[in-house]
């Protein structure tokens, strides 16, 4: 995206309302799909620059931060690492919002005058996770509660060996039509409830409804990069439909257990290394260690302060449905050393008298950022 403004992408000004920047995006999405756009490769790094922009501009804790810092405050959101947080959710997730969407894409109604059988409901499951299956990716087995279809009556509610008759108030449209002088106006119809059709004789497993409940055992993919909060759809895996309706889909929400060593913000990742006094003195080498579970060699160079910040390039999180990982950031502490025998509390005393000499002994003030 090199470093083009997320408003200009979205064709919006700064002022631009929480609605507004969706609109405009909406536009955009809707022109430059790839399922739309099949082997433009042009369209769709333009639908990638829009949802990035999208992703920033629609939070309202990002959008602030990048007011104010441009990119370099969302890096590790949305616009550090590129198109992709949300790529694990598939494309009737990304246009939730945005009510007829899809008929404008695809073309076409997304209703029709007849019937539809009744969608199964959706169903949520909460997965806790550690923050290394998090970092690597992972495959789960969850167990499911839910309504599937009844065996006995194959999903339609009628007793086995009988049919469901159709409506004889809407000749099993579900609907009826009243005409009053020049209108005409369709409502659900009282007596099959939109069904468009009557079971006389239920099935004695289901009760007529269709369905029985019963457990199922599911594996879940769980991307690398996930945070809490993250929502993985599942097409399908909810709850069958009453009278032989099509199932609902599974959400599974992502919950990050809280790590030991490891603070997480963003994709990046935070970790204390507490040192000798004596080696932020002299400066040397640690082993930090990773989220992968390896150790990374790190030099500590003479004279380095408490408070202070170094760097591993690409050892934080990875980027979901993205490329490369965020950073690891070691934040240095000095240790002072207690319980110290007489030779080396002299020695330090012979260190103290040589740091007077140097003018470096008298106290630093400075203002200290709560906010930081």
């Amino acid at each position: 995206m090199a470093d083009q403004d997320y408003y200009q992408i979205l064709g919006v000004g700064k002022g631009a309302s929480r609605d507004e920047i969706k609109k405009a995006y909406r536009k955009l999405a809707i022109k430059y799909h790839p399922d739309k756009n099949k082997g433009d490769a042009a369209a769709e790094e333009k639908f990638k620059e829009a949802t990035e922009a999208y992703e920033v501009l629609v939070d309202d804790e990002k959008k602030a931060a990048y007011d104010r810092f441009g990119k370099a405050g969302v890096q590790g959101a949305a616009g550090g690492g590129g198109f992709g947080s949300r790529a694990y959710t598939d494309f009737s997730d990304i246009f939730s919002d945005f009510g007829d969407v899809f008929s404008e894409l695809f073309g076409g109604s997304m209703g029709g005058g007849r019937r539809r059988s009744n969608r199964g409901a959706d169903l949520r499951y909460n997965l806790d996770i550690s923050l290394e299956d998090a970092a690597s990716g992972k495959e789960v087995k969850v167990e499911i509660p839910r309504n599937e279809s009844c065996s006995d009556c194959g999903g339609s509610g009628a007793a086995p060996g009988s049919r469901p008759d159709a409506c004889d108030m809407c000749g099993g449209m579900g609907q009826v039509r009243r005409t009053q002088g020049f209108f005409s106006v369709a409502s659900t119809c009282p007596k099959c409830h939109g069904q468009g059709q009557i079971i006389s004789k239920p099935c004695p497993s289901c009760r007529g409804a269709g369905v029985t409940e019963k457990r199922r055992t599911l594996h879940i993919k769980i991307p690398p990069g996930v945070e809490s909060g993250s929502r993985l759809k599942v097409s399908g895996e909810g709850e069958a439909g009453p009278q032989g309706g099509p199932k609902g889909d599974l959400y599974v929400i992502t919950h990050i257990k809280p790590h030991a060593l490891f603070e997480r913000q963003g994709n990046e990742l935070i970790v204390q290394a507490n040192i000798p006094l004596t080696m932020g003195i002299l400066g040397g080498q640690i082993d930090v260690p990773t989220i992968d579970g390896k150790k990374a060699r790190m030099k500590i160079p003479p004279g380095t302060s408490s408070g202070q910040h170094f760097r591993l390039k690409g050892k934080g999180m990875p980027y979901v449905g993205g490329y490369g990982k965020g950073d690891q950031h070691i934040v240095i502490k000095l240790k002072t050393p207690r319980n110290l025998s007489k030779e080396a509390k002299n020695l330090v005393e012979a260190l103290d008298k040589e740091i007077q000499k140097s003018g470096e002994y008298e106290p630093e003030y400075s203002r200290i950022n709560l906010d930081s």
